[in-house]
């Protein structure tokens, strides 16, 4: 991943990101350590977009389980003591 110096987006501007956001997203460093990420909209949109897919990928395998019997339902309790956590 690309990585600019805070300060040199202090000092530069946006300026500073439009070589390097070309060829993929950007870390801002700052006091020596990764602080922020810039990245285009597009870029933005295709993980908002494969977080939603993953996210209703995990409810329809979970209604499945639900419907094949593969679970139960109890409370916390119930839970910690079937684990052996209930000491």
């Amino acid at each position: 991943m690309n990585t600019v110096p805070a300060q040199e987006l202090k000092r530069r501007g946006l300026a500073a990101l439009d070589d390097l956001i070309a060829s993929g997203d950007v870390h801002v460093i700052r006091n020596n350590r990764p602080e922020y990420v810039v990245m285009t909209v597009d870029r933005y949109k295709e993980l908002v977009a494969e977080a939603e897919e993953a996210y209703v990928a995990r409810v329809k395998a979970s209604l499945e389980d639900m419907k094949a019997g593969r679970v139960r339902r109890g409370s916390a309790a119930d839970l910690i003591k079937e684990l052996g956590l209930d000491g």
